[in-house]
């Protein structure tokens, strides 16, 4: 019974799972849209951005306004510093209150760095869905050469059962050819278990669910620009590189927390106080001649700290030393910064030159059927050496296309090293 419902939830999840045929370029836009980790990400930006709405909150003007009830017995006292009133209203702000204003700064540069966070996990995501689209592409076309690769063999197996038939062959020939159509089919299986893997793993990255599958669009796939030297890579990834973007940030929010707990807390505070109030005159009249209902008063409150404590100056060494920390951090993120590139520039130059080679044996197997043909036809050649060698054609088209996939992630990884990516890619 348990059986039968698993395969009925799998059947049904099958029946609403979709192929989305895309190009590299829409299935970046469908990423930066719908990705889970770019979702968070902007999220955080918006708790950010609202931090700064109740860092501002001391210099907006508020308004309270109320009213109760009360029997009074002999003098009208005061409640919560107020005289006993009908209705009251009172506002207050700051005017001039200098360590806020720099928490303020502070929440704002904050902020700041948020949204150059979001930016770097756009960066990721683009990466990450271009390198995947790249191995969904070269494994669709691999999976194509074994699948003729399998055909292949299966002519020459055929074959070669013939000619065992009719004595022409010894019969171990018919097992060895088995053998390779089995290992064969195994690798064509594989690869396909791989293929369909990858497009489900690049369908997750868009913020599809998990059953989808992405299937690429592209005919041939664009070339990469990448920077021409090596100090240029390496220049262009120390301008654009988020990582130090984001330290430069924190060290200018942490420049202001110093300030907010340094000299900024002897410095007096200045609120704007109003208050208004409707007195009711049954409170008042047996102790005062004139009772005035309404009552209005309006000024500043001054804050003067003579003895602000302990806690600032500690708040301000603690701050100290952690601007000490991100200048540390931000040259240990330059010199990773110079390393990563050139490492990245180096690999680019090395999978050049793997695809080079590919692509010259490759030719050279090709030459190698064209010649076989051209004997086969003057009787110089068998069919078997003709079918040997379109084997070992479709086994160089694939080792061509793995340095293929090679060599654009290796391109990918520099555009990412150097802050360009998103740019080539759109």
């Amino acid at each position: 019974m348990q059986k039968q419902t698993l395969l009925l939830l799998i059947s049904a999840a099958a029946a609403f799972a979709e192929n989305h045929s895309l190009t590299l370029k829409q299935a970046v836009d469908v990423a930066l849209k719908e990705n889970p980790d770019i979702v968070l990400a902007r999220l955080d930006e918006q708790k950010a951005q609202a931090a700064i709405r109740v860092a501002r909150d001391p210099f907006t003007p508020k308004i309270f306004a109320g009213s109760g009830a009360a029997k009074v017995w002999g003098y009208p006292g005061s409640i919560e510093g107020a005289a006993p009133s009908i209705i009251q209203a009172r506002t207050d702000m700051a005017l001039f209150n200098r360590p806020k204003s720099y928490e303020l700064a502070r929440v704002r540069e904050t902020a700041r760095g948020a949204a150059i966070s979001t930016e770097s996990k756009n960066d990721e995501v683009v990466y990450q869905v271009a390198t995947q689209y790249v191995d969904v592409q070269q494994l669709g076309r691999s999976a194509a050469s074994l699948a003729l690769e399998v055909e292949s063999i299966e002519r020459v197996a055929s074959a070669i059962q013939l000619r065992v038939q009719e004595g022409r062959e010894l019969p171990i020939e018919s097992k060895r050819v088995a053998v390779d159509l089995a290992r064969a089919k195994q690798r064509s299986e594989a690869l396909q278990d791989d293929l369909d893997y990858a497009r489900a793993s690049l369908a997750v990255v868009l913020g599809f669910p998990a059953g989808d599958r992405v299937v690429t669009s592209d005919g041939e796939q664009q070339a990469f620009d990448v920077p021409a030297t090596e100090a240029e890579a390496r220049a262009l990834a120390l301008e654009n590189n988020k990582d130090l973007r984001k330290i430069q940030s924190q060290l200018v929010a942490k420049g202001f927390e110093v300030k907010e707990y340094g000299n900024a807390g002897r410095l007096p505070i200045i609120d704007l106080v109003a208050q208004y109030a409707l007195f009711a005159k049954s409170n008042y009249q047996a102790f005062f001649n004139n009772v005035q209902r309404n009552n209005t008063e309006i000024g500043a409150a001054i804050t003067i700290p003579v003895l602000p404590g302990s806690a600032g100056r500690g708040l301000r060494e603690q701050a100290l030393d952690d601007v000490q920390a991100l200048k540390t951090q931000m040259n240990q993120t330059r010199n990773r910064i110079e390393l990563e590139t050139q490492r990245s520039y180096l690999e680019m130059q090395k999978a050049s030159s793997s695809r080079e080679v590919a692509r010259l044996d490759l030719d050279y197997a090709r030459e190698q059927v064209s010649v076989l043909l051209a004997q086969m036809e003057e009787g110089r050649a068998t069919q078997q050496r003709v079918d040997d060698a379109r084997l070992n054609e479709q086994e160089k088209w694939i080792v061509y296309y793995d340095a293929q996939r090679a060599v654009e992630k290796a391109r990918l990884d520099v555009l990412k090293q150097t802050g360009t990516l998103r740019a080539a890619l759109r």
